[in-house]
């Protein structure tokens, strides 16, 4: 498979964008308005499933704008992030991120690789993702099926949709690019927990499962799990994260507290 990026759709410089406030101003995110991802809780969930005080090299596969990577970086002053993303329309948002005057100082411990996540061996390493390389690993991969929620803008359903034997390849790159020792951590919709489970089988141990629900009583619409590599630690189930009371759409302190980096999932 090629290392070299996609180039198919729109240009950036002709598409709408959004200059987007995370964390409390700690870091802003170019973003498309109308085409492509858009970051939003889902990403400062990931994020926050990095320990507070991460020190080290943290990789953000399939990191788009910059988000999650960034979301870390803002939390963790010592953290150095590599954003990887394959589409050249996503990249070229993240770089105009990297080099928004806002984010001048956190933009100093970032790095842009402009890669495909599913490459392997030499192909992977000649990308820039030579083998244990990173302390921690994050992605937030694309986990609808192609049948669900189908949209007409292929940028969109590029980001969204999940391609066959996708957590294998995807985590398959993680174990080979974290150091022994190191972590990853996944958010993906409840339903991929067997595919999830089995990639990381003998690659990532001493998991911990955080679902994450809209509202006390309604069934968990993410799940994010954490593990960390050759380890062989049993599985955790911890408690969930609430996003919501049981009336209106506040979000509850500990998920506001996440979604504005004050505080670790864990």
């Amino acid at each position: 498979m090629s290392a070299l990026p996609q180039r198919n759709g729109p240009s950036p410089d002709d598409t709408a964008e959004t200059l987007d406030v995370f964390h409390r101003g700690a870091f802003h995110l170019v973003q498309p308005a109308l085409k492509g991802h858009r970051a939003g809780v889902d990403a400062m969930i990931l994020a926050s499933a990095v320990s507070d005080g991460f020190s080290g090299k943290l990789v953000d596969l399939g990191a788009g704008a910059g988000a999650a990577g960034l979301a870390v970086a803002a939390r963790c002053p010592c953290a150095h992030v590599t954003l990887v993303e394959r589409s050249a329309f996503m990249a070229e948002f993240a770089r105009k991120t990297l080099a928004h005057p806002l984010n001048a100082d956190i933009a100093q411990r970032a790095t842009l690789v402009e890669a495909d996540v599913t490459l392997a061996g030499r192909a992977r390493g000649a990308a820039g993702l030579p083998d244990n390389a990173f302390d921690f690993a994050i992605m937030n991969p694309p986990f609808n099926a192609e049948a669900d929620r189908r949209t007409p803008d292929a940028l969109k359903a590029e980001a969204h949709v999940m391609p066959k034997d996708m957590f294998e390849q995807w985590i398959r790159t993680a174990a080979a690019i974290v150091k022994p020792g190191g972590g990853i951590a996944i958010i993906a919709r409840p339903v991929s927990i067997g595919e999830m489970l089995a990639a990381l089988s003998g690659r990532f141990g001493g998991l911990t499962l955080v679902p994450v629900q809209p509202r006390p009583d309604e069934a968990a619409i993410r799940i994010v799990m954490c593990g960390w590599r050759g380890s062989r630690a049993k599985m955790t189930l911890a408690p969930a994260l609430v996003l919501h009371g049981g009336r209106g759409n506040a979000f509850t302190e500990r998920a506001d507290a996440i979604n504005n980096g004050r505080k670790g999932l864990l």
